[in-house]
């Protein structure tokens, strides 16, 4: 019997690439996101990547909306992993200049949205007798910079939900991971940070000779996910061989 896998901000970056690769390890694949062309788009190129690729359904989900969430969970079935990658970052504010309306955004999809999530499908999860909650958030989840407080607060906040949940369901056949990416270069996240402006967008990437690629972090997501029922892979940091911090990047000029 093939496992289901739920995949959060499908729609692009880390979350395409996750549900590309779930797929190719034989998952049946839910696609969850905002977008629903491209969903649907995404859809039908994993059917073609893949021959004889599992099912994959693509559902039109807003992880800040409880209706939309609870029509999510009542539309799954069999649900053996969810991997919560939806959230991002807004801006780039001091706590002295913060938008407290970025700030609320952020925890809005970064936390409670994961939160949402989990707790609707979480049922399903024990209920599969090998459940496992990938929660994808950040370095900037464990090491502060400047101008990344409000991101810094709700991937931390996302880090202390997974711990917590790894205790309380420490009795349950269900493995709680955490993933933690370093500088990953996708096609939205730091425009939508930078709210569409390209070269703002493009400045964290100048001169950093290979950044991570969203099938980098999927790559780690797979392997947690296909390791025996017994091994839970608490954490996985993971960043480009020129990162040391999330604020030490070598740059060539």
């Amino acid at each position: 019997m093939r496992k289901t896998a739920v995949v959060t901000g499908a729609s692009s970056g880390i979350g395409a690439a996750t549900a590309r690769r779930l797929a190719a390890e034989g998952f049946n694949v839910v696609l969850a996101a905002r977008r629903r062309e491209r969903l649907d788009e995404l859809a039908k190129e994993i059917s073609e990547e893949v021959p004889g690729a599992a099912r994959i359904m693509p559902f039109t989900l807003d992880v800040t909306s409880q209706e939309s969430v609870d029509a999510l969970a009542a539309a799954v079935g069999a649900c053996h992993v969810l991997v919560n990658n939806a959230g991002g970052a807004l801006g780039l504010d001091t706590v002295e200049t913060a938008d407290l309306d970025d700030y609320r955004a952020m925890y809005e999809t970064n936390v409670l949205g994961l939160v949402r999530v989990t707790k609707a499908l979480l049922p399903k999860l024990i209920e599969s007798g090998t459940g496992h909650v990938v929660n994808i958030t950040s370095l900037a989840a464990h090491v502060p910079y400047e101008g990344g407080g409000g991101y810094n607060a709700a991937k931390h906040a996302a880090y202390a939900v997974n711990e917590v949940m790894r205790l309380e369901l420490v009795a349950k056949p269900v493995r709680i991971t955490e993933v933690a990416p370093g500088l990953v270069k996708t096609e939205e996240f730091s425009l939508v940070r930078f709210r569409g402006d390209e070269a703002r967008a493009a400045k964290p990437y100048e001169g950093v000779p290979e950044p991570l690629v969203a099938e980098d972090v999927a790559d780690c997501v797979a392997w947690a996910v296909t390791r025996p029922p017994h091994v839970n892979i608490d954490r996985i940091d993971v960043q480009p061989r020129v990162q040391a911090a999330p604020y030490r990047l070598h740059r060539e000029s």
